[in-house]
């Protein structure tokens, strides 16, 4: 097949005529996600996500595009609309709709409207709300995930209670973004049938009950059963992650399990026959890894059939993301893999060294091939039943994403322009690909960023911008952090060091206990290759991160004084106590091989809290209060306090209720003046500009 090179249209305007982007720019970004092509190819449906009037939070509507061209219409009021899912005989659309009740949120439920126009309703009532709806062949019924037990329908009697001491009996209590885990309530399959006509919201029928979670519904052609995905372990945390794959009769009845995977199943899809399923999980071995690459398999839907992993050989990541601050705040979805109508092939992204296309795989024989090639981010797809028509979501360095067609075997077709007036005002400088040696000879990739009316005969401050994770990767994806420093005048490098993904099993998995350790060498390297293009003044450097990137940015300051100013963001300082307070487990032997007190000298020796007494560089450390993921008493607190005691400069800023994902999808206000501050430590200390809020309060 061949392959389709994806472009985005150039926006208008002279450079002459634009400006530097700006960190309120974010304000008027619009993201697009979740795009569902109609069965006859005719339209596209997706997500489109704002800010709202008071930044203080995101709003949702569907909306809809012509794949013939024309302009795209928004098709639902908002401002809690998602999920957009077309009937199959594409006259309908259900979707989920979250509103407010005397200023607090409702829960969403499953709205229908008819395509040829009028006012959506409501399909279900849930007390706990309502998501996931997956349509049936027939598009007779819709099955759906909800929380809601059968007591919650007894309106007659009285609330109870309930007490607000928490009595937790698990290792894993508390989650990043969603607060304390109730265990008494976990997700199962109900189903609801949709009416010729809606009148009035339909009593929903509960097909799965017990005290494990179920995801991933699909159903089977015939109608009969709903496959999904579980893991029926009261503690998998002990053991390396695992999941099975089980059908429920879709009038109920006792479940059955089909396969186990060593591995957690993702992307669960049908082939056009419905005899075999496909499905994205990690091929795990009996050696314990910190990295395992997703890939692709597929199996026969009969008693004793073993996962074939079709993606072997390919040493890249299926379905791997590129990381960046611009994905969907609200309302995304993952996108399934999915089948050619004679199910000769499947279709499955991957991302290779940073970048991110659709490939076709060989459902007997792997073989993956190439749909999509490019520098950019294929981060989203769909297409219709036989396979000919895709809808795919496709950001690059210079865009926010964007809905493409491809129609066959013609050329990719843009069709929408969410951003296009705001971002033919602006001067965006196009994002430079360096690779280069590291001490032992490995190839590191890395990206250089510069201001806009960059002279190569001046010398600029550099930012090096270290990527979380540590498995994760930066690649060719629209990141505003890094225009909106380089707008400021610094040059950003941001490198994937060894331990990041997209670039093969080996290089991700390379710093399992040894992580920090050469990847801050990588780093270093890499920091030396830009200095030797003789555009950045070598005495004034900063460094920045966060999450793994904070952990590294604290490790390079206590490793080297060669940077002026650092801001670690949402960082790790001591891994003992990060052990006992993240909100997961690592009970596994993923980045050391046992317990701290069993490993304590490994614990001390790569902990950079360690190494206090070395740091010379003023520190900002930048904390979500409401992180679970790297909660601030194991980071950003311990540095703050140590280094105030060795009176050296440092700063601690705190943002309140906000998580561990504050650069992507915290209150938009948050947002900005994060890289308010974070470029404003930058600028007093590699500037020398006068900012007294920095300064110690009484001077």
């Amino acid at each position: 097949m061949r392959a389709l090179v994806l472009f985005l249209v150039a926006t208008a305007g002279f450079a002459a005529d634009k400006r530097p982007i700006a960190e309120a720019d974010l304000y008027a970004f619009k993201w697009l996600a979740d795009p569902r092509i109609s069965p006859d190819g005719s339209e596209i449906l997706y997500t489109q996500v704002t800010v709202a009037a008071k930044h203080d939070k995101y709003q949702t509507a569907i909306w809809m595009v012509p794949t013939a061209g024309g302009g795209a219409r928004q098709i639902t009021a908002g401002p809690g609309d998602t999920s957009p899912r077309w009937s199959p005989d594409g006259k309908r659309i259900a979707f989920l709709r979250a509103g407010e009740k005397d200023g607090k949120p409702e829960p969403a439920q499953i709205y229908l409207m008819e395509t040829a126009g009028g006012e959506a309703r409501p399909l279900t009532d849930m007390p706990k709300g309502a998501g996931a709806p997956v349509w049936s062949p027939s598009g007779k019924a819709i099955a759906f995930l909800s929380t809601t037990e059968a007591k919650d329908f007894d309106k007659k009697k009285p609330d109870e209670e309930k007490s607000d001491v928490k009595v937790i009996t698990k290792a894993v209590y508390r989650s990043n973004g969603l607060g304390y885990i109730d265990t008494e309530r976990v997700g199962h399959i109900w189903t609801v049938e949709v009416p010729t006509v809606l009148a009035e919201t339909v009593k929903a029928s509960q097909l799965t009950n017990d005290k494990f979670e179920e995801s991933a519904p699909v159903w089977s052609k015939d109608e009969a059963r709903i496959y999904f995905s579980s893991n029926r372990v009261a503690e998998p945390y002990y053991d390396p992650p695992a999941s099975d794959i089980y059908s429920v009769e879709a009038k109920g009845g006792e479940m059955q399990k089909i396969l186990h995977v060593d591995g957690a199943a993702a992307g669960l899809s049908l082939s056009p026959d419905g005899k075999r399923m496909a499905f994205v999980s990690a091929a795990k071995g009996k050696v314990v890894r910190s990295y395992d690459q997703p890939d692709l398999f597929v199996v026969d839907l009969m008693a004793g059939a073993v996962p074939k992993n079709l993606t072997a050989d390919y040493d890249f990541d299926i379905g791997g993301a590129i990381g960046g601050d611009q994905s969907a705040p609200r309302g995304g979805a993952p996108s399934l893999p999915y089948w050619s109508k004679d199910g000769k092939y499947i279709y499955v992204s991957a991302a290779e060294k940073g970048r991110s296309n659709l490939k076709r795989v060989d459902s007997r024989l792997g073989k993956p091939e190439d749909v999509t090639t490019g520098d950019h981010d294929v981060y989203a797809y769909n297409a219709t039943a036989d396979g000919a028509k895709i809808a795919l979501m496709v950001a690059d360095m210079t865009h926010i994403g964007n809905v493409f067609l491809v129609d066959r075997d013609q050329a990719p077709k843009q069709l929408t322009k969410a951003n296009e007036t705001l971002f033919a005002q602006l001067d965006l400088t196009e994002t430079e690909e360096m690779n280069y040696k590291s001490f032992d000879g490995k190839t590191i990739q890395g990206f250089i960023v510069k201001p806009p009316h960059f002279d190569a005969t001046k010398k600029y401050p550099m930012i090096l911008n270290i990527h979380g994770g540590p498995h994760s990767a930066y690649g060719y994806t629209f990141f505003h952090e890094m225009h909106w420093m380089a707008a400021k005048g610094y040059v950003v490098f941001y490198p994937n060091p060894r331990g990041s993904t997209t670039f093969g099993q080996e290089f991700g998995n390379v710093i399992q206990y040894h992580y920090p350790g050469d990847d801050f060498k990588d780093l270093m390297a890499g920091v030396d290759a830009v200095l030797t293009k003789g555009y950045v003044d070598p005495e004034k450097l900063g460094v920045t991160g966060g999450s793994g990137g904070g952990l590294l940015t604290n490790w390079v300051i206590t490793q080297t004084n060669r940077f002026k100013a650092a801001v670690s963001q949402r960082d790790i300082a001591d891994w003992r106590d990060f052990w006992y307070t993240a909100d997961f487990s690592l009970f596994t032997p993923t980045w050391f091989k046992g317990a701290p007190w069993r490993e304590e000298a490994d614990f001390k020796a790569r902990s950079p809290i360690t190494y206090i007494e070395n740091v010379q560089t003023p520190l900002m450390l930048v904390l979500g209060e409401a992180d679970y993921r790297t909660p601030p008493g194991s980071g950003g607190e311990q540095m703050f306090r140590a280094l105030k005691y060795l009176k050296k400069p440092v700063v601690m800023v705190r943002f309140p209720g906000e998580s561990h994902e504050l650069s992507r999808s915290g209150m938009p206000k948050h947002r900005i003046e994060r890289l308010q501050h974070i470029v404003g430590w930058f600028d007093k200390y590699l500037q020398g500009k006068a900012l007294p809020v920095y300064d110690l309060s009484g001077e």
